[in-house]
């Protein structure tokens, strides 16, 4: 319990045996004026094919498992094992920034924030940290995310905290790389209050399985930006949705 919140983070996991350890047990340990800041972890182990789920579990994890691929299916079914908490952090588990700096995000949804995102673009990026195809990516989303909403975005992030009634109440769905769009866009869409902290990158643990391949890098960009156009095109539904549970929350 941090500041009066319980905390859960969400570690979506693919082959990560080598870092998902350091990952967990950072988070486990991360405190702030004694006060133990993550309350439980849960790992979506994706079909890992070495021993991922067994080094998890080992570090304090509590580990779910999903065999059909996609960043996001993995993080709806470690959603499906939320406990009753107030803040969700998703967390990549590369051990490719620095664990200590979510603090910065929930603070930020202990002040108010619906969604606070880690940019690596307003920290600093380590050399060899991030690929020219995840920079051109990063770019050209947040580029188009604040054009068609008018919402300054810098980076797709690969930290998230979110207040769980809001990560409810905006349905999430994509199964795949569309996932941190789909979150960001909705919040923007919905009028929730998303805020941007700067978050420290250095160079992951072992081989992304997205940018470190070419066919990865082509399919996680033309997931973000058909996640893009569609979100543009259905924005109407969404508020007229978000209204009607919104409506319903207070009948309640």
């Amino acid at each position: 319990m941090y500041k009066g919140h319980s905390i859960t983070a969400i570690i979506p996991a693919l082959n990560e045996e080598k870092a998902i350890e350091i990952v967990v047990r950072n988070l486990v340990a991360l405190e702030r004026d004694n006060q133990r800041v993550i309350d439980q972890v849960i790992v979506c182990d994706n079909g890992s094919t070495d021993n991922t789920a067994n080094v998890a579990t080992y570090a304090g994890a509590k580990v779910v498992r999903q065999d059909i691929p996609g960043y996001g299916i993995a993080c709806l079914t470690a959603m499906e094992h939320l406990p009753d908490c107030d803040i969700v952090l998703f967390v990549d588990g590369d051990d490719s920034c620095f664990i200590e700096q979510t603090i910065a995000l929930i603070d930020g949804i202990v002040s108010g924030d619906d969604l606070a995102i880690g940019s690596r673009t307003l920290g600093h990026i380590e050399k060899g940290a991030l690929t020219q195809p995840q920079l051109f990516g990063n770019w050209l989303s947040s580029h188009l995310i604040t054009l068609f909403w008018r919402q300054k975005i810098t980076d797709l992030g690969p930290f998230r905290a979110m207040r769980s009634d809001s990560l409810r109440a905006i349905e999430m769905n994509d199964k795949a790389f569309g996932w941190t769009v789909e979150m960001q866009v909705k919040a923007i869409i919905c009028g929730m209050q998303v805020n941007e902290y700067s978050v420290d990158s250095k160079v992951r643990i072992g081989e992304s399985k997205i940018s470190g391949t070419l066919s990865g890098s082509i399919k996680a960009g033309i997931g973000i930006l058909s996640m893009i156009a569609k979100l543009f095109i259905i924005r109407k539904s969404i508020i007229k949705q978000h209204a009607q549970i919104k409506i319903g929350a207070v009948n309640e």
